[in-house]
């Protein structure tokens, strides 16, 4: 198992461990509902060290860029990031990134912890022709997560730059908490606001102090992944392995808006030919009208009982106090509005299909 460089941290702060992705993370500190309302109404902060970054650089990194990510990341200035899909040669999806313009010729890719190595060999595999700059730098940086309503206030005594103009989906590299040279980024996995700071492992520690020092006053505590995944169910955000994955393609995940044909990338041509068809079955949100908690697995049956899908991500949201999740069904069954019915172990209860975010 790996280990971040705050794993001591966590562990001091009482923090229930657990392997994921290869490494061990903390789930949760002082439960799952506590720490959720504490990045709705407050802030918190998440060590997602575990995620990986590559480097793309050179005269043709934008060539490797456009090839292998769906999005188009000609539209990316240095200090724009853009959310994008790496699609296989099959229909499916290798994984999900962000993609940050860091210089003119120089792009990170943010990946998922569980994809990392398969992330390279797919990238690598198209660039024997391309010939651009690639570096993993997974195991050099550390990536916090600080979450909230009050992340912008609590933390700008901590840096020399405006961080409330920091847009939605832009980043500075710029200093914080006593460090030069971080990525200060106005992303986030939660719908609640906040960034994302990257920085070298050996930072982590001071940075991590820092953040909690400022953010005293304001309510801040450490969240783990449980939150972290309650968090982003709530706005309908996709998770890997979850909700896509090598056999589902961006059209059934509802991920057209990150699929452009302006250029050509792996499987465009395929992807367009269903984007005209239309996809035979779709990622949709519903919500229990009765009481329930969805699991990933359980069956998504029709009014009338019959079997039509699966969960594939499924709580009991503690914003909304109902059970919420989200699955594949056919095409014809994903309308807004439409009953259906989860197989909760015997019992088949009643829900609605809705349009995420959940929480508003």
């Amino acid at each position: 198992m790996k280990t971040t460089a705050l794993t001591d941290t966590h562990i001091a702060l009482g923090a229930k461990m657990v392997p994921f992705a290869g490494y061990q993370m903390p789930v949760s500190y002082e439960g799952v509902n506590i720490e959720h309302e504490t990045v709705r109404n407050h802030m918190g902060v998440f060590d997602v060290s575990h995620m990986g970054e590559f480097l793309i650089e050179g005269p043709n990194a934008l060539d490797l860029v456009q090839k292998v990510t769906s999005n188009d990341a000609t539209k990316l200035t240095v200090g724009k990031a853009q959310y994008s899909c790496l699609p296989n040669e099959s229909g499916g999806i290798v994984d999900d990134l962000i993609v940050y313009r860091v210089k003119e010729e120089t792009y990170l890719l943010v990946v998922n912890a569980a994809n990392i190595e398969k992330d390279w060999e797919h990238i690598a595999k198209y660039n024997t022709t391309i010939k651009a700059g690639m570096r993993n730098i997974s195991d050099d940086y550390s990536l916090l997560a600080i979450q909230g309503p009050k992340a912008v206030e609590a933390m700008q005594s901590l840096s020399s730059h405006n961080l409330a103009a920091i847009k939605f989906y832009h980043f500075i590299v710029g200093d914080f908490a006593g460090i030069e040279h971080v990525i200060i980024s106005a992303t986030g996995y939660t719908g609640s606001g906040g960034f994302e700071i990257y920085c070298k492992n050996s930072e982590a520690a001071q940075i991590w102090e820092k953040v909690f020092e400022a953010g005293k006053a304001y309510g801040i505590k450490p969240i783990g992944l449980a939150a972290r995944d309650t968090l982003r169910l709530e706005m309908g955000y996709c998770l890997y392995g979850n909700d896509i994955d090598d056999t589902i393609s961006p059209f059934e995940a509802g991920l057209g808006w990150i699929t452009k044909f302006t250029k050509d990338f792996v499987n465009s041509e395929a992807l367009q030919l269903e984007k005209e068809r239309g996809p035979k079955r779709k990622l949709v949100g519903f919500e229990l009208t009765e009481k329930g908690i969805p699991r990933q697995g359980y069956p998504i049956l029709s009014s009338e009982g019959k079997e039509i899908g699966k969960v594939t991500s499924g709580t009991m949201s503690p914003s909304l106090g109902k059970g919420i999740g989200l699955g594949y069904v056919p095409a014809d069954f994903a309308g807004e509005g439409t009953a259906i019915q989860i197989q909760i172990r015997k019992n088949q209860v009643t829900a609605t299909i809705i349009k995420p975010p959940f929480y508003k």
